[in-house]
């Protein structure tokens, strides 16, 4: 009896301290933090990135200095394109492991791709300090000259990397890209091939070699590699679409087709293969056949969330917003921070013209995931609806510099740069287009405008060259080389340019409009008049030759003709704003301020969202000095768009004068003259709010702030400004100045519309 119980006091004794190991392992930091590493790298293997994150997180809360698993975190955040935090991560590795070589790498890549150019060059002396016999060491300095345009450098750098590693495929491919960058074509295609001789297999470097191909109009060698391509990686789908867009580029659109709808077959159950003719249908505009395919994809694959992402998107294209918007809802529902469903609502808000409410979704989104370079392009587009340009452009650059591959955000970074006259600006966004677009004459086009506005005509005449060079069938080139003579006064040349861009594109308005600007600086009316008359014979259809036929017809005093035209361009398209715009100022300017109104109320019918209308039609019921009326219409205007400065000087303005609470009028005068700050109408209302307001000097600074910039802007000198001032100075008890100020304006206008009291105040004076 004894024995057995020592046996079973011994199992209990054994077991305890089995309890009591595990217990402790378990407490144990360092097996904890493993733990969490492992399991981390079993998801990262598995593709499961987020969960992946989380576990390698984990691992850090237990040991900060870990740096395995900061190095790791930060290869998770390089596949969820979370790259700011990727960056810190490797940051914090190569503190930890200053040895870790492939962090550094990562780190000087960084760094140079945020042009960040004198942190990477200190990270390049030390990788080449540290490991001069390591080729990328040598290919890192190369990216970083690259960058800084310094090509004979980066090329330099990249032949000592080969010096190093000579049967490094990667190193010969690089030099070849930088070789092409330096205008060494014929170089750089003997080091694709040398790629590929060390490297058959090497995908990258087939795909660019028949990309560069393709540009040089060697177009069966290009379809020749890519087809290499895509027979040497058969289970690659992205290799199919490379293939497909050569063939749609190249006018091969049914070929291109076919081959996709074997490839759709090829790729029965991957999402990514069976997609492809989805694809290829958005991408060839041909939004139809696109819609689709997509519903019969949904219908084939109901539990693939990216099949009915991609139909939203086209349904969005289509303006079938009910239908997108259904299917979007469902995605929100099932998950309220999906970033695509989030980024679609705000497209479906910004369709139906609600700015404010597409900018508050958008912010979501980016607060949500600030690195989603898509989501701030179109926070951007929101924000321009509202009229803020200049935080619209904080957002795309913010876009441009997430998505450099996005073509999206450098264009409306040149449309913004047009719109407020920033010619530097302007040429920066060129050239990004340029860098993503090389064979598009857009971008030279867009450079050459802001050449030509600097005076830079040498520069811009190289950026016309090459726009016609890229595309001569196009009639964007033959614009700007219009232009180009218009300032320097060739008007015949102007002209010829103009009419070879409508050869090559009768539809062009641009190009009609130039050729009937260049007629018009020289007198020629009718002329212009009869081009306009000529291209709408050829154009039939083309509501935009009617309004230019219309403003050319209204500058003539022909306000029945013109009436005409825009009613005629507003027939043929509807949502011409424009053409409603100019008929409504036609109406009002024959005197027929009702029948504008009729006009603007309509238009606000087809375009309820549209701000404009109703700044246009505050002013014609100030005309008609119903000021209520006006009043409520400014209102209006700023509750659509909260950032017009013109709606803000207005509703101001009749605020002051009709006995309206001058410290909200003072507000939005004080917004207007910040937005504003040429207008002198904008510095004549912040005076006549502070007259109001019977601060009399700051007053008097403003009056005479708005004659000032009616001078720079050459504008008619103003009876009111005179009048506002000579009150002010009659407050301020400067008899003799406000007697001037007075008396001029009824030399500039006998007939004034305050004249009697303008009278009594100088009989005032005077007594």
């Amino acid at each position: 009896m004894c024995s057995s119980r020592l046996v079973r006091s011994t199992k209990l004794l054994l077991l305890i301290i089995m309890v009591a190991a595990l217990f402790g392992c378990s407490r144990d930091p360092n097996v904890r933090k493993h733990k969490y590493f492992q399991s981390g790298m079993r998801y990262f293997e598995q593709g499961k990135y987020p969960e992946a994150a989380i576990q390698f997180t984990n691992a850090i809360r237990i040991d900060a200095g870990y740096a395995d698993a900061h190095y790791q975190l930060a290869q998770t955040y390089l596949k969820t394109a979370h790259l700011a935090n990727a960056f810190q991560e490797f940051a914090h590795t190569v503190e930890l492991q200053p040895d870790n070589f492939q962090a550094r790498i990562a780190m000087a890549n960084f760094l140079i791709a945020g042009r960040q150019y004198k942190q990477a060059q200190e990270q390049a002396d030390t990788l080449l300090q540290k490991w001069p016999n390591d080729p990328q060491s040598y290919e890192t300095l190369s990216s970083l000259l690259a960058a800084q345009s310094n090509f004979p450098g980066a090329i330099d750098a990249m032949q000592k990397a080969i010096a190093v590693a000579p049967n490094r495929a990667q190193s010969y491919l690089n030099l070849a890209l930088l070789q092409i960058r330096n205008n060494q074509p014929d170089a750089g295609e003997t080091n694709f091939r040398k790629a590929l001789e060390l490297n058959p297999k090497f995908i990258d470097a087939r795909v660019l070699y028949g990309s560069y191909l393709q540009l040089r109009g060697r177009l069966d060698e290009a379809e020749q590699q890519f087809r290499d391509a895509v027979a040497s990686s058969p289970t690659d789908p992205t290799l199919y679409a490379t293939l497909g867009r050569f063939y749609l580029s190249e006018g091969k659109k049914s070929q291109a087709q076919a081959f996709l709808t074997d490839a759709k077959i090829k790729f029965a159950s991957d999402s990514a293969g069976y997609r492809l003719l989805g694809e290829f249908f958005l991408a060839a505009g041909d939004l139809d056949q696109a819609a689709a395919e997509y519903s019969d994809l949904s219908r084939q694959h109901p539990k693939d969330l990216q099949v009915k992402k991609d139909y939203i998107q086209v349904l969005i294209l289509k303006n079938q917003l009910e239908q997108a918007r259904k299917l979007n809802d469902e995605i929100l529902n099932s998950n309220p921070n999906d970033n695509d469903g989030l980024l679609y609502r705000g497209q479906l808000q910004m369709r139906d013209g609600l700015s404010n409410q597409a900018v508050a979704t958008l912010q979501t989104l980016t607060r949500n995931d600030p690195e989603n370079g898509l989501g701030h392009f179109y926070l951007g587009n929101a924000i321009a609806m509202t009229g803020d340009e200049i935080h619209a452009a904080e957002e795309w650059r913010t876009a441009a510099r997430l998505r450099p591959d996005l073509i999206g955000p450098p264009r409306a970074l040149a449309g913004s740069a047009i719109r407020t006259h920033d010619m530097g600006a302007l040429e920066q966004a060129a050239t990004e287009i340029i860098k993503l677009q090389p064979q598009s004459p857009d971008g030279y086009a867009m450079r050459a405008i802001s050449n030509i506005n600097r005076r830079q005509l040498p520069q811009a005449e190289e950026d016309i060259k090459k726009a016609i060079a890229v595309a001569p069938q196009s009639p964007v080139g033959y614009q700007q080389l219009g232009g180009l003579n218009l300032v320097k006064k060739n008007y015949l040349a102007a002209e010829a340019a103009y009419r070879e861009a409508l050869d090559r594109d009768a539809n062009s308005y641009d190009a009609l409009q130039g050729l009937m600007n260049t007629l018009l600086l020289q007198n020629q009316v009718e002329k212009a008049i009869a081009a306009a008359n000529a291209q709408i014979a050829k154009s039939p259809n083309n509501s935009g030759f009617y309004s230019l036929l219309g403003t050319a017809l209204f500058n003539k005093k022909d306000l029945n003709g013109a009436e005409g035209a825009f009613a005629k361009a507003i027939q043929r398209d509807k949502n011409s704003v424009g053409a409603v715009i100019k008929l409504g100022e036609v109406q009002a300017a024959g005197g027929e301020a009702d029948k504008a109104l009729a006009t603007y109320q309509e238009g606000i019918k087809n375009h309820p969202r549209e701000a404009d209308f109703y700044v246009l039609m505050g002013e014609l019921y100030e005309s008609k000095k119903q000021t209520t009326q006006a009043e409520n219409a400014y209102q209006q205007a700023l509750t659509l768009k909260p950032q017009d400065a013109f709606a803000s000087q207005r509703l101001a303005s009749v605020m002051a004068r009709s006995g309206g609470d001058l410290d909200v009028a003072l507000t939005l005068a004080q917004a207007a003259r910040q937005n504003l700050p040429d207008s002198p109408g904008a510095a004549d209302t912040l005076g006549w709010v502070y007259y109001q307001k019977g601060v009399y000097r700051p007053a008097i600074d403003m009056f005479q702030e708005a004659l000032r910039l009616g001078q720079k802007n050459q504008s008619p000198d103003s009876a009111d400004i005179h009048y506002h001032l000579g009150l002010a100075y009659a407050k301020a008890n400067q008899s003799t100045l406000a007697r001037q100020q007075l008396e001029r304006v009824l030399k500039i206008n006998p007939k004034y519309s305050d004249a009697d009291e303008l009278r009594k105040e100088l009989a005032r004076l005077q007594s």
